[in-house]
């Protein structure tokens, strides 16, 4: 069977092609991969961690095994963890990697297999690439559990406390720690529940956790922070108001949000409340590095203050990559992940909760107004997204097309210009702009729009389904 690396990672339905046997030869191909390719200044160590999800315990322990096979010392977390405590763990331990279960937001029949740089961020697609090539190069070594445990090939050592320490210094921790803020967390039954209990545990700050039991059928949804997964939380704060409800993820390392009342608040607004604190508030320095399919405000409050934008292709690891090079203020992305400076290259759910939480003890403020003022300043933005089902074989074909052919208007304005880095993007003269963009794993096409109203990006969605039948019917 051919394993393909996807945008974060490899990803496939578990039982069928997320088997033991193929998540072995991954490991082993890793394995490969790393001790061919040592990195000065790190030791032959790899971080290993596994979310909720079915098995995933199981998936972890059996990488563990292989990479004990293959001469690694392994840390094996003993519970489901954040993705973001792997990642600070491989940079704090001087990992040369890192493998994290997971499939992050995926549907609950799905897990994955995400691979970590020593530098703590998403590997890069010329290194999965590499990967991909060495698969069977070598046959799988394995190490049961219990010699690799009894060699110390393998450590079973908790990461989260060591991360959740670091996110304290990271923000400013006593502001919030007397803001007596009342916050709910929709944990989407991912592995961040109870992450701001343990790390508020003593402050003024009260607390809730929603949908914090493990399930590993989520509720019967998907744990992505988007709004259509937010209907038992939101009812619960329609009832019982807070100040804000921050959300985390399947593996916590994108972030979403509703209001205290439990209105949702889309990523793209929370990436501009972060911008906003960062500059006007904690006065920082630095480019912006920002994902395609991230909202305009960005670049409209980056022209306001004299901030250099770099934009990328969608996935983080394109972010991180930039990161890395240093002197960022903020990278994020439409999905909500997003990076912060002087922590690790990656997103991390968690430290945008807490930066959110400093935002509303600094402002004291409700989040709605803060919202208001942004929009009063740069205009109204409003933003959707829909998947729609498209044939792997057709995706070339629909790119060539869409990049040669592209529409004269956007609903009633003018196409100003064409971006064709990541899929296809029109954006016209009145910044509102329309993308659409394929899988590179699954038969689905992203259609993505953003405008001054709901009406518009309803029509701009439309006009994106439209061009697809073009391909379809010819």
């Amino acid at each position: 069977m051919k394993i393909k690396f996807g945008t974060d990672g490899w990803r496939a339905v578990i039982a069928e092609d997320f088997t033991f046997s193929n998540v072995e030869r991954v490991a082993q191909a890793t394995a490969d991969y790393w001790a061919s390719h040592p990195v000065d200044g790190t030791a032959r160590k790899v971080i290993v961690g596994y979310d909720r999800r079915f098995l995933s315990n199981a998936f972890g322990q059996r990488v563990a095994e292989v990479l004990a096979a293959n001469d690694f010392e392994v840390v094996l977390t003993p519970d489901p963890s954040p993705t973001p405590s792997v990642s600070f763990a491989v940079k704090t331990h001087h990992a040369i990697g890192g493998v994290m279960i997971t499939a992050s937001h995926n549907p609950p029949e799905f897990n994955g297999f995400k691979l970590k740089s020593h530098h703590g961020a998403s590997a890069d697609s010329s290194l999965c690439q590499e990967i991909e090539q060495l698969l069977d190069a070598q046959p799988v070594k394995k190490m049961p559990l219990a010699d690799a445990l009894k060699s110390s090939r393998v450590k079973v050592r908790d990461v989260r406390p060591e991360h959740y320490g670091a996110l304290k210094k990271l923000v400013d921790f006593k502001l919030i720690s007397r803001s007596k803020l009342r916050f709910a967390h929709e944990a989407l039954f991912g592995v961040g529940a109870g992450c701001f209990e343990q790390l508020l545990a003593g402050t003024t700050c009260r607390v809730t956790t929603l949908n914090g039991n493990h399930d590993p059928l989520f509720g019967g949804i998907n744990p992505e922070p988007i709004e259509k997964n937010y209907a038992r939380s939101s009812a619960f704060l329609a009832r019982h108001p807070h100040d804000i409800c921050l959300v985390t993820d399947g593996d916590a390392d994108r972030v979403g949000g509703m209001d205290g009342h439990g209105r949702p608040l889309s990523t793209h607004q929370l990436i501009c409340l972060l911008l906003h604190h960062f500059v006007v508030n904690r006065r920082a320095q630095g480019h912006v590095i920002k994902a395609l399919t991230t909202t305009s405000m960005v670049d409209k409050m980056c022209a306001a203050h004299g901030l250099e934008m770099v934009e990328t292709g969608v996935g983080f690891k394109h972010i991180a990559a930039e990161m890395i090079k240093g002197g960022v203020l903020l990278g994020a992305e439409e999905s909500g992940g997003i990076g912060f400076p002087g922590h690790i290259p990656e997103r991390d759910g968690i430290a945008a909760g807490l930066f959110l939480l400093e935002l509303l003890a600094t402002e004291r403020v409700p989040v709605t107004k803060l919202i208001a003022k942004l929009e009063k300043h740069y205009g109204p933005h409003r933003y959707a997204r829909i998947d729609a089902p498209f044939p792997l074989e057709n995706r070339g074909a629909l790119m060539e097309f869409l990049k040669n052919n592209p529409p004269a208007k956007l609903a009633r304005s003018p196409v100003a210009q064409v971006k064709s880095e990541d899929g296809v993007k029109y954006i016209a003269r009145d910044t509102s702009w329309l993308m659409l963009r394929s899988s590179g794993t699954e038969p689905i096409l992203r259609i993505y729009a953003e405008a001054s109203t709901d009406a518009v990006v309803r029509t701009l969605l439309a006009q994106g389904v439209k061009l697809t039948k073009r391909i379809l019917n010819s």
